[in-house]
């Protein structure tokens, strides 16, 4: 038994999230977080509608004329897509609509994605990631022994982004990112800046083996300094001046566009899905379905029994697991064995190679200071 194990009186964050502390009455830093920091940012209600609707009459204004006033990447997600849909249908606005596509797309998401913009009458621009790069980017993350082996695909979505706001000269992006669903911040330990060229570059040169030549890289810089005080452009989360919910989504995304779910947050992705459900849990003893539950303990949309419950059962359903282990070993043109013995390797972290976390985190500091938005993406 670990006596050291504490877990949260008010969520269901654990002492497995590092640098979490307790309280005298053993409710966590992340629940004094939200209550402090977070709910005075949230406005789902008719303050929050006002908000938006002045968002919305300057994004149309500003593009007057243009075939597209904003700019939206759908992945699929119950996030995104119920973005799209309240955007367009209550707000008239004009997206441009894109996809990356890295290889990882599940033919759900695939049928999500195409039910929306179809019915919308919308057009789509995707972006298909040359697989030989992706594929040896991708794999250069497992030989490293980092958690974060997301980023190839992270990355990639962040820098087609820009790629289509500079060519189109879009000036408004709409983001999913949001409070009700994910106001618990990721740790740095396994979600590290997905931005962090230094780092990038410092494991590709270490573990890559083919030239990275049309893969779309992309610096925290750009995106956080030049493309918003040079370039002028603004981030709209609109998700955050609604009453939005996880199963209202849903249950308004199905009967408006027989969109289907896929049982947990980010699961659009079979990566994303193998990562967060499998890897992340078993190597590294991090679950990210506590940080998930807790938002929506936090937001009022399910109670911390019923998110017990939840996490009494296995976060990768065994039924799939060998399944999509096979698929990821072979999807990489590796064997399993080669697979599981990166799972079994020494744990590295993002401190084990080059990076750029104190000029990030200095960078961060500055903008939690200013009010203007914090890490994670939330708000």
């Amino acid at each position: 038994m670990n006596l050291s194990y504490q877990i949260c009186t008010k969520t269901v964050i654990d002492s497995t999230l590092p640098d979490v502390t307790f309280d005298k009455n053993g409710i966590s830093s992340v629940y004094w977080d939200f209550q402090n920091n977070v709910k005075p940012n949230w406005f789902p209600n008719e303050k929050g509608h006002k908000i938006l609707e002045s968002y919305v009459d300057q994004i149309k204004k500003s593009a007057k004329n243009k075939d597209f006033d904003c700019i939206l990447g759908l992945s699929g997600g119950v996030d995104s897509s119920y973005m799209l849909h309240t955007m367009v249908k209550e707000y008239g606005l004009k997206p441009l609509v894109f996809h990356v596509d890295g290889g990882w797309n599940s033919e759900m998401a695939v049928n999500n994605i195409s039910k929306l913009v179809d019915k919308l009458n919308l057009d789509l621009f995707t972006e298909v990631i040359n697989w030989n790069e992706m594929r040896d980017f991708q794999l250069a993350w497992f030989k490293s022994g980092v958690p974060h082996i997301d980023i190839p695909q992270d990355h990639a979505f962040g820098a087609v982004l820009y790629k289509f706001s500079d060519k189109y000269n879009i000036k408004y992006i709409l983001n999913g990112g949001n409070i009700a669903t994910e106001c618990v911040i990721m740790p740095y330990k396994y979600y590290y800046w997905g931005t962090d060229l230094v780092h990038i570059r410092d494991i590709i040169k270490k573990f890559g083996t083919v030239p990275m030549k049309t893969y779309p890289f992309s610096s925290v810089y750009r995106h956080k300094i030049y493309q918003k005080y040079i370039k002028g452009m603004k981030v709209l989360k609109p998700l955050n001046f609604m009453p939005y919910s996880k199963n209202l989504a849903i249950e308004t995304l199905e009967k408006e566009y027989g969109w289907k779910s896929y049982g947990q947050k980010h699961f659009e992705s079979r990566f994303t899905r193998f990562y967060e459900g499998y890897w992340l849990p078993t190597r590294f003893n991090f679950d990210v379905r506590r940080n998930q539950l807790s938002s929506l303990i936090l937001t009022g949309q399910t109670t911390r029994e019923e998110s017990l419950e939840v996490l009494k059962k296995p976060s990768y359903d065994p039924e799939f697991l060998k399944q999509d282990f096979e698929f990821i070993a072979t999807k990489l043109g590796i064997s399993a064995d080669e697979l599981d013995h990166y799972h079994k390797m020494d744990l590295k972290f993002y401190w084990d190679y080059k990076n750029d976390h104190n000029k990030l985190k200095f960078l961060e500091n500055i903008i939690t200071f200013l009010n203007v938005g914090r890490r994670g993406g939330a708000f």
